[in-house]
C-alpha cells in the first residue's frame, strides 16, 4: 500500500478532502496518521488514523469511514493567542536619549500549533532528499506495508523540471527522517543507479 500525497481523498460516502501530510513515528518508521485538507472553501485540515484508510492508489485514498465521522477528527492545526515581546521604537520625549535602540513592548498574537502526537512528526509532499554528497530530490509519498503500518520505501522525485523521474528506496537505505528533510545513507550516483519509472502527471 501506498499512501500519495497531494490527492484526492474520499469517505465511504464521498469526497472529503486532500491529503498534505503523513505522520511518522521517527524512532519506529511507523506511519500513524495521514493529514487530510478538508473541501473547499474550508481551511481546516484533519489528523486521521492511518486505519482509516480502506484502499489507496497513485490518484486517491479512500477512508472506511464517513464524511461526519471525518468531520469530528481533532484538526491538524490549532488556533493558538500567545503574548510575545516585539521591538517597540521609543517615541516619548523622555526615552530620546536611548534613540535608535529599542525597548520591549507586549502584544497578543496568534500563532498557528500543529496538533502532532508526541514523539512523532508530519512529513508533507515536496520535503528535501538529501543523499551523503548532497540534494538528490524530493519526497514524493511512501510505501507502507498494510500488515503493520511500517514503511517499506520512499518513493522519490529526482531530476530536473523537463526530466522528473522517480525512484523507489527501501528504508534500509534511509539514515533518518525529520520534518522537511530525508536523509540517505547512499550517495547521488547509488540513487541514479536504481530503477526509475517516468513520473505520471499529478495536480
Amino acid at each position: 500500500m501506498d499512501i500519495p500525497l497531494n490527492v484526492d481523498v474520499h469517505c465511504s460516502d464521498g469526497r472529503c478532502g486532500r491529503s498534505t501530510h503523513i505522520v511518522i513515528n521517527p524512532t519506529t518508521e511507523q506511519v500513524t496518521h495521514v493529514v487530510i485538507k478538508e473541501q473547499w472553501p474550508s481551511p481546516n485540515e484533519r489528523i486521521v488514523p492511518v486505519g482509516w484508510i480502506a484502499a489507496t492508489t497513485r490518484e486517491v485514498i479512500v477512508l472506511n469511514h464517513t464524511r461526519e465521522q471525518f468531520a469530528q477528527l481533532d484538526p491538524f492545526n490549532q488556533t493558538d493567542f500567545i503574548q510575545r515581546d516585539v521591538p517597540h521604537f521609543a517615541a516619548d520625549p523622555s526615552l530620546t536619549l536611548v534613540w535608535p535602540y529599542t525597548v520591549p513592548a507586549k502584544k497578543i498574537i496568534e500563532d498557528t500549533v500543529r496538533m502532532i502526537p508526541p514523539e512523532e512528526l508530519a512529513v508533507r509532499r515536496g520535503a528535501r532528499v538529501r543523499a551523503t554528497n548532497g540534494r538528490i530530490g524530493q519526497v514524493d509519498e511512501f510505501l507502507i506495508d498494510p500488515e503493520n503500518g511500517y514503511i517499506s520505501h520512499l518513493v522519490l522525485r529526482e531530476g530536473l523540471p523537463w526530466d522528473k523521474k522517480h525512484v523507489t528506496i527501501p528504508i534500509s537505505d534511509i539514515e533518518r527522517i525529520e520534518e522537511n528533510i530525508v536523509y540517505l545513507k547512499l550517495d547521488k550516483k547509488s540513487v541514479k543507479a536504481l530503477p526509475a519509472i517516468p513520473l505520471r502527471p499529478r495536480q
